[in-house]
């Protein structure tokens, strides 16, 4: 089922703001076959700040079921995040201790965290919607259950498991409509030693480096620290310490325990709290200032791309990601301007952007096809990427970085 909230998913206000509107979109990961094209659907993405407890999110839902069901996104293609999960679980061991211990990682993909995991002595469980993801994992040693997180499924899986030392939310938190419901299934879950962990795109690194490619859908809140405090704080749970980190164009690590649990609140969520403050992340004139910003870098893109087009340029794209597509329905890029997408997971070669209708495919296509620019949609994984592209570089080739403003390299 579809709808328009009409309070803060938060705090309960029904007092917002509008920062910005992408107009109508397609889901973001929802590629499709040229035989569908008739019959695919268009949501309204608008994001909107909230007025007393300043979540920056979106209010116009689509089913999870909708979103996730069928989902086509798997980590354990990147090398860069292989790498990037595999440092996280030895933080995990390191601070916490894990061996023998639970550990539930919820949205868990094809188990790219649990398997370092797995391999560090910890019993693992991942919770994941999309059934198919979820049962690929199972037969690779991970079980997954393909279910969504709630206050019900915690019960079975204390049930059947027992207490969870840690759980972990990875580019999952920010999906979730019911925060609340969410947060008190892992306050049953969780040991009074435990550590909820989660890892989201942080709204510092979304305004400063203008990332209004990552706005779909699926991202349904841009949190900054003051509404995450905010909502642990009134679910009985608190913040103690915060991580940046460098993925997805930077995110923040937030680890949570039940109130009185053991650990301290460290320095850097102090830091990190004051330096927000002095952002003004909590007024609507920071955001005003984004979208005029957006705009800008909107007519700045597609005017590169006409010009380059009307010089006879052949024009591809590489990384097929869900921002790419908000960037590529916003803009207004489609099959006329880029030829094909190279993209290196199986699951979306052979299909089609949604909404711009682009068709994906392997890398092969840049070696007999000899583009002169490749634009680089998954550009926080440019440096691998161009990397892998050393033959269409040395055939005099080109890149395009459109995020935070469009650049050729």
């Amino acid at each position: 089922m579809n709808y328009r909230r009409k309070s803060c998913r938060v705090c309960g206000s029904g007092d917002f703001v509008k920062i910005i509107d992408l107009g109508k979109q397609p889901l973001a990961n929802a590629f499709l076959a040229k035989k569908d094209f008739d019959f695919e659907k268009k949501y309204p993405l608008r994001v909107y700040f909230c007025k007393k407890c300043h979540l920056v999110q979106l209010l116009d839902v689509v089913s999870p079921d909708t979103l996730f069901g069928d989902y086509v996104y798997v980590s354990s293609t990147s090398p860069s995040f292989v790498a990037h999960f595999k440092s996280y679980a030895e933080e995990l061991n390191s601070r916490f201790g894990i061996k023998g211990r639970l550990v539930v990682d919820l949205g868990s993909n094809d188990g790219i965290l649990l398997k370092p995991l797995k391999k560090l002595g910890a019993v693992v469980l991942g919770i994941d919607p999309a059934k198919d993801i979820a049962k690929k994992a199972t037969k690779e040693g991970i079980e997954t259950w393909p279910d969504f997180f709630s206050p019900v499924l915690a019960e079975k899986i204390l049930k059947k498991k027992g207490w969870a030392k840690i759980i972990t939310a990875n580019n999952t938190f920010a999906h979730i409509d019911d925060s609340k419901g969410v947060v008190n299934g892992v306050k049953k879950l969780l040991s009074d030693d435990g550590v909820f962990v989660i890892e989201v795109p942080y709204l510092i690194d979304f305004l400063e480096k203008k990332l209004f490619d990552t706005i779909y859908h699926e991202h349904l809140s841009y949190f900054a620290l003051e509404p995450l405090v905010a909502l642990m704080d009134g679910s009985g749970m608190n913040v103690f310490d915060v991580q940046r980190v460098p993925s997805h164009g930077g995110s923040v690590r937030v680890f949570i325990q039940k109130k009185g649990g053991p650990h301290a609140p460290s320095r850097s969520l102090k830091e990190l709290s004051g330096k927000e403050k002095s952002l003004k992340l909590d007024k609507i004139s920071t955001y005003k200032k984004f979208a005029v910003e957006v705009g800008d870098n909107k007519k700045k893109l597609i005017r590169l791309l006409k010009s380059l087009k009307s010089k006879g340029a052949n024009i591809a794209g590489y990384g097929a990601p869900a921002k790419g597509n908000t960037l590529l329905n916003y803009v207004g890029i489609n099959n006329k301007i880029l030829e094909y997408i190279v993209d290196d997971s199986p699951y979306k070669q052979g299909l089609y952007t949604p909404g711009t209708h682009i068709p994906v495919v392997n890398i092969a296509h840049i070696k007999s096809d000899h583009p002169d620019f490749l634009i680089i949609l998954a550009w926080n994984y440019a440096e691998s990427i161009i990397s892998k592209c050393r033959e269409f570089q040395s055939r005099s080739g080109k890149f395009i970085i459109p995020i935070p403003e469009p650049k050729i390299i």
